[in-house]
């Protein structure tokens, strides 16, 4: 018999967040060990719930979800979406202009496979989250990592983006507030990346996802809402600011010089058509998320869950010798580094597998995402305090003993 093989398109494509060192997180429970989880922002699996009366409009409304929808979603989804757009200053957003997805994870697919031709590029931050990067490749483009400064917050490198453009790029992808850095970028960078876009003729893609999720009095900015005369794809969703991960609702909003892009915009109709329609319970959630009480803005105040969470792993992981992470002003995460001098790292992977089997505790490492050195970790905090407390404790005791 003749083996059967994966297609070469995917030769190129990982996702190693859900990789190797995970499937040795599941053979283990199998075998009846508690792993504690920290390698994915998940919400409900850290008693974060969806807030009540949105899970409470969809059982409400669940016998209207029974058939198709417009491919593009819900009347009333997308005109809060748009709503949103305008509290955002993001300007001249019709409703023909938001399509709903299967969480922002489809749309990012989706849009790729519109807009590249074979050898496209399109400039991704590194470190980033790695599905664009496979998004990118899937849709035989070329993704273009671009630096972000650790020392400068983890902001962007202007310069090197621009050293990056060549004929051949298409767009540049921001991640803001990002994943995994927790960066939250300023105005003034924002102006700076949509200048080089207005120069080079690029389209802005815009991830947003964990825009109500931010500490310490931080503003975020919608990079759309600076300039209506370069094209932007803007991508959120419920999953992270609602708690609502499962639900996989998403939207994507198109804005700016929309009049260039027609034929573009006509090949995301003609996908989104042909996934008939999204999801249609979780649309149902949309518009009261959006419009009811933002139940997000208690837990990142002083005194909330996720604030207090970020304070606990954060002071303890700069508590570890060798060990320094930036403080996220934004999203769940951490992305601690190693000290090279201290921790001669050969193979991350290997770290967070030995810290798996030995420790029963799940991260990534920082090579997942695209960064160039292997001296990173990504730790998610969303363990209540405690939990964490042990867990960053357990996490220095590793690493102090910790020799490859």
């Amino acid at each position: 018999m003749q083996n059967y093989y994966k297609s070469a398109k995917l030769d190129n494509v990982c996702y190693e967040i859900r990789g190797v060192v995970m499937r040795e997180a599941r053979r283990l429970e199998e075998e009846g060990h508690r792993v504690l989880k920290l390698n994915i922002g998940n919400p409900a699996a850290f008693e974060l719930d969806i807030p009540e009366e949105i899970q409470q409009d969809v059982i409400y409304n669940m016998l209207q979800a029974q058939g198709y929808v417009e491919s593009k979603g819900l009347f009333s989804a997308r005109k809060a979406v748009m709503h949103y757009c305008q509290q955002r200053g993001i300007a001249k957003v019709d409703i023909d202009d938001i399509f709903l997805g299967n969480g922002v994870s489809e749309l990012i697919v989706m849009s790729m496979q519109a807009m590249l031709n074979t050898g496209d590029e399109v400039l991704i931050p590194a470190p980033d989250y790695p599905l664009w990067t496979a998004a990118v490749t899937l849709s035989s483009g070329k993704p273009v990592h671009y630096h972000c400064d650790e020392e400068q917050n983890w902001f962007p490198d202007i310069d090197d983006i621009r050293k990056k453009i060549t004929n051949r790029t298409r767009a540049i992808v921001l991640i803001n507030p990002n994943n995994p850095t927790g960066a939250v970028y300023s105005q003034e960078l924002l102006e700076q990346v949509i200048e080089l876009a207005r120069k080079h003729n690029l389209i802005i893609l815009s991830d947003e996802i964990y825009d109500k999720i931010l500490y310490d009095g931080t503003q975020h900015v919608s990079t759309a809402s600076l300039a209506d005369d370069v094209l932007f794809f803007t991508y959120n969703g419920l999953s992270k600011n609602y708690r609502a991960a499962g639900y996989r609702s998403g939207w994507m909003i198109i804005s700016g010089a929309k009049h260039l892009a027609k034929d573009l915009i006509e090949g995301i109709d003609m996908l989104s058509n042909m996934r008939l329609c999204a999801n249609v319970p979780a649309q149902l959630a949309i518009q009261t998320a959006l419009g009811g009480y933002q139940s997000i803005n208690d837990l990142v105040a002083p005194g909330g869950r996720l604030y207090e969470q970020r304070e606990t792993a954060w002071r303890m992981l700069n508590d570890i010798p060798g060990v320094s992470c930036v403080k996220p002003q934004g999203a769940l995460y951490l992305f601690p580094k190693l000290d090279p001098k201290k921790f001669p790292v050969v193979s991350d992977e290997k770290l967070v597998l030995d810290l798996l089997l030995q420790e029963k505790i799940l991260l990534v490492q920082g090579s997942a995402f695209n960064i160039g050195d292997k001296q990173h970790l990504r730790v998610v905090f969303l363990p209540r305090k405690d939990t964490l407390e042990d867990a960053m404790g357990r996490l220095g005791n590793f690493l102090t003993q910790y020799r490859q």
